[in-house]
């Protein structure tokens, strides 16, 4: 298993399902970022369109350069 290391950032997300899904995925690319969790989608209430999603991510352990 990988280190982490910083703090987690909880996100909410807020869309169309494939809006979210589009977006997980371009998260998923960010070299800077490890999402560590990525919920399911829960619907809104009132609409069918729109849904949320959860996720937790922190900052890849990227070597740093040193001063």
């Amino acid at each position: 298993m990988q280190k982490w290391r910083g703090n987690v950032l909880k996100i909410r997300l807020m869309g169309t399902k494939n809006d979210i899904k589009w977006f997980e995925k371009v998260l998923k690319k960010q070299p800077k970022v490890a999402v560590t969790e990525f919920s399911e989608l829960y619907r809104n209430k009132g609409t069918n369109r729109y849904y949320r999603a959860y996720v937790e991510v922190q900052k890849a352990n990227i070597k740093e350069k040193s001063d």
